[in-house]
């Protein structure tokens, strides 16, 4: 299926690696242009190498000139790091068409361990970043009439988990905000706004986790890795290609009937009917 967004401009935030890198690939492979930012310089320019690879094999097959892919290693939660990327040369500015914005989760813990500081750098990392790039790109994509906004969240927002407080407040005050403004007037011209909500994905983030339930239980890293597996229906992890694979489908010119909703991509594991 052509999903009609070749040419196209998108930012993609922590596309250096995991999902966000998994969205970045996708979308290359769709002959996207790229604004990708991570905070890591040599991560990123070794990923946005792998992303013009996939670009030029794209446009070989499809007889079309290479997607542009522009790097901006950054940290895209300050007022810097967005002027940054705004700036960018060869970038499109603030026109870009659509926008995947993500964050790595807060650290986990009990909230009683929390402290002012804390909530603050997870709201501002998981819902004010997001809403900050949204407020610099929305309007322009209405004027133009197509715009695909989405927002790496968490399976978390759909069943919250108690040692992630700050990612299940911070996300969720990011859903209610899509939720409201996905049904502001800008669907009607072109825009839709959606959130992608993982489960357990093969990242590194997943990986540090399970190393560490290992470590403090003294079981072998592999037990472990199989038990969290098993809790899954599909009894695997997701894979960053295949949570690509619908965030193209999601920022398609085919997906322009789809706005405001929470997408689970979990296996299976949330059990219940809504």
């Amino acid at each position: 299926m052509d999903l009609g967004i070749a040419g196209r401009w998108a930012l993609v935030c922590g596309a250096s690696k995991g999902l966000g890198h998994g969205c970045a690939k996708a979308l290359v492979a769709e002959g996207v242009n790229l604004l990708v930012n991570a905070r890591g310089a040599a991560p990123l320019q070794q990923a946005a190498t792998e992303l013009r690879a996939a670009g030029a094999r794209w446009a070989s097959a499809a007889g079309q000139n290479e997607p542009k892919v522009v790097a901006v290693a950054c940290d895209i939660t300050t007022a810097e790091g967005r002027a940054a990327v705004w700036a960018a040369p060869g970038g499109p500015g603030t026109a870009f068409d659509i926008i995947v914005t993500n964050a790595g989760g807060p650290p986990t813990g009990n909230f009683r361990d929390f402290t002012s500081d804390d909530w603050q750098r997870a709201v501002n990392a998981n819902m004010l970043t997001p809403i900050e790039l949204i407020k610099a790109v929305v309007d322009g994509m209405a004027e133009r009439g197509f715009g695909r906004i989405l927002n790496i969240t968490s399976s978390a927002v759909k069943a919250p988990i108690d040692i992630l407080a700050l990612s299940n407040g911070a996300r969720s005050g990011l859903t209610g905000f899509v939720a409201g403004l996905a049904r502001s007037g800008i669907a009607a011209r072109g825009v839709t706004v959606n959130n992608l909500l993982p489960g357990k994905f093969d990242t590194d983030r997943l990986r540090a986790t399970l190393e560490a339930a290992a470590q403090k239980t003294g079981t072998p890293l592999a037990d472990v890795r199989n038990a969290q597996a098993a809790q899954v229906p599909a009894r695997r992890f997701g894979t960053p290609d295949e949570f690509g694979a619908l965030c193209a489908f999601v920022c398609s010119q085919q997906a322009g009937y789809l706005t405001g909703q929470n997408l689970l991509l979990d296996g299976g594991l949330y059990p219940g009917t809504f």
